[in-house]
Formats: C-alpha cells, sequence, structure tokens
C-alpha cells in the first residue's frame, strides 16, 4: 500500500477527483489509499525509463481532466465506503492504450459508487505501446493481478469476494471486456498466493467499449498501441474479446450512444450478439445522443446521463450489489 507521503516523496501527487455535480467539483474527496499491484516489481521488462507525465485537459473549467501515461508502477486508487455494502467495483478507465482517463472515466464514478456503499478500485494499467516485453498482455495482467488482490484484501475492506465486478470505458473497455473472457488465461507468472485467487468478475460494465480490432470497426488508435498499425488477421482475432467469450463469463451491461463517432456502437452490438449465443445475461442500452467519452460528464440535456443509475439497477438485479 502506497500512502499519501509516499507518493508525493515519489513525484506523483495525489491525484484529485471531481464528480458531475459542479458544487462538489470544489472539494472532491481524494483516494482513501493506494495500492501498488506489484511490490516486488512488475514481472516483465522495459528497456525504458519510463517517467509518469499527467496531463490536465480541464481548459479552465475547475474540474481536473487528467490522463496519465508512463506508468511503470501500476497500482490501484482505492475509493472506500463510509458505510460499505460489501460490493466492490474495479473501474478500467479509458484512453486510447495511450494514457489512462484519471478523473472524468475514473474518480468520477469511483466517488459516486463509494457514496453508495461500494469500494471503487480505479486501475492505473500499463500502456501496451510503452516497451514492455509482454506488449498487449502488460494491460491485461495488471487487471487479472488487480482483480486477485481486491480478494485477497476482501477482509481489510470488508467486501464480499464473491461480488466483486469490473467496469471499462472505451480502451478500458477493450481492457476489461478482455479480463471477462481471458480472466483464467495465464498471462503472468504468479509472484505469490495472491496469484491463486480468481480475476474473473462477478459482473461487468461496458461503457462505450472498444471491441473489435478488425477493420472497419476498429478504433485505430487503440489497435495500433496494442497491437500494432499493420497487425495479422490472426493477431486482429487474438485480441478482439467478442470471438473468445465463454459461456462462463459474468452477467454483462452494455451502454453506447448511436452517435459515438470515435467508437462504432457495432463493437457494443457484437459484443450482445456474442453474450446472447452463449446465453449469458446482458442488458444492453443504445441510446440516440452522448458522443463519446462522456463518462459522467458530458451528459447534460441528455438522457444518457441516467447511465450509472441504469447499471445499479442491473447490477443489483444480479445480486451482485
Amino acid at each position: 500500500m502506497i500512502d499519501r507521503r509516499a507518493l508525493l516523496a515519489a513525484g506523483l501527487s495525489v491525484p484529485l477527483a471531481t464528480t458531475a455535480n459542479a458544487a462538489q467539483a470544489r472539494q472532491p474527496e481524494p483516494p482513501t489509499d493506494f495500492v501498488e499491484l506489484w511490490p516486488q516489481g512488475v514481472p516483465d521488462t522495459n528497456p525504458r525509463q519510463l517517467a509518469e507525465l499527467i496531463a490536465d485537459d480541464s481548459r479552465g473549467t475547475g474540474n481536473p481532466n487528467r490522463a496519465i501515461s508512463g506508468i511503470s508502477k501500476p497500482r490501484m486508487a482505492v475509493f472506500r465506503a463510509r458505510l460499505p455494502s460489501g460490493a466492490a467495483i474495479l473501474i478500467m478507465p479509458g484512453g486510447g492504450y495511450g494514457r489512462v482517463m484519471m478523473d472524468h472515466e475514473g474518480y468520477d464514478l469511483a466517488r459516486w459508487l463509494a457514496g453508495r456503499g461500494v469500494t471503487a478500485f480505479v486501475l492505473f494499467y500499463r500502456l501496451p505501446a510503452e516497451g514492455w516485453a509482454s506488449g498487449p498482455d502488460s494491460p491485461l495482467a495488471d487487471a487479472q493481478r488487480a482483480m486477485r488482490l481486491i480478494r485477497h484484501r476482501a477482509h481489510h475492506y470488508r467486501i464480499d469476494p464473491t461480488r466483486v465486478a469490473a467496469i471499462g470505458y472505451s480502451a478500458g473497455g477493450h481492457l476489461c471486456a478482455s479480463l471477462t473472457v481471458h480472466s483464467e488465461r495465464p498471462i503472468y507468472t504468479g509472484v505469490d498466493d495472491v496469484d491463486f485467487l480468481p480475476a474473473r468478475p462477478d459482473l461487468t460494465g461496458l461503457i462505450y467499449p472498444v471491441i473489435s480490432l478488425i477493420a472497419p470497426l476498429a478504433h485505430i488508435g487503440s489497435r495500433e498501441r496494442l497491437i500494432g498499425s499493420q497487425p495479422l488477421p490472426d493477431l486482429e482475432r487474438a485480441y478482439s474479446p467478442h470471438l473468445h467469450l465463454t459461456e462462463n463469463a459474468p452477467a454483462c451491461f452494455l451502454l453506447h450512444a448511436e452517435d459515438d463517432a470515435l467508437v462504432s456502437p457495432e463493437n457494443t452490438l457484437l459484443m450482445r450478439a456474442a453474450l446472447l449465443a452463449r446465453n449469458v445475461a446482458v442488458e444492453t442500452h443504445l441510446l440516440a445522443k452522448g458522443g463519446h467519452g462522456f463518462g459522467l460528464r458530458k451528459v447534460d440535456g441528455h438522457i444518457v446521463g441516467n447511465w450509472p443509475e441504469l447499471f445499479w439497477s442491473f447490477a443489483k438485479a444480479q445480486r451482485v450489489i
């Protein structure tokens, strides 16, 4: 566990977050604490000397809108619920596999969930194009490890290890879908007892997700950073999670805006069809307006702003929340 003093000493300021409510955004609650995924060092090699970079695109709004890259120490920011219900959610922000969107696809939802009794963990995962030997498997290794760590620390956080969900946005949705279908695949060599625990989420939420890496539906930036600019067809298929779904997949919530000009909503429809074909419980919401990357913010005047409540209702019906 990394405390705030250690983060400051390392030059990693404790990230603040905002919510969709502007009044609350003036004094956002910081994470309760941080959990480093690999305290003994990442079981991977990287010839580069990565330096973490945090860029803020708030544009004078007063609401942080930060993106982080150069992650060499993958970790989770923890938002503990004051009155924990026993449920937990691992949040995987998007960023096209070139950065991790800290606030509007991470801390905002984490704070919203913690206010409802759900302990939330925001994942800062390694980026596959930054030199890791495991390449496209590096984010998935971090996601698997994160799920196992949450269950390993269930007693500490007052969590029921059978009620741990995962949710991802955009490229983070691709990572979340990959975790959904490859939770039992050995991505890395185990380093301790944590790695004997299951990595399968008990429920999955995919928000405007990247799913297919096959043209013409692939999001070009995510595909290029994950598997290269001219991948072979076999590699495209290997990293398109809807093609590897099994009956063991958890129930899944899907959300996309029809006017998303960055990631085609056809990605969500592909995942829905794969889930239905395997009789996996799925709830799908395709909304007319919303665009891409709205998180909990760019929703004013659009029905898409109700999506957290829709997700909550689905998770509750599945007895995870």
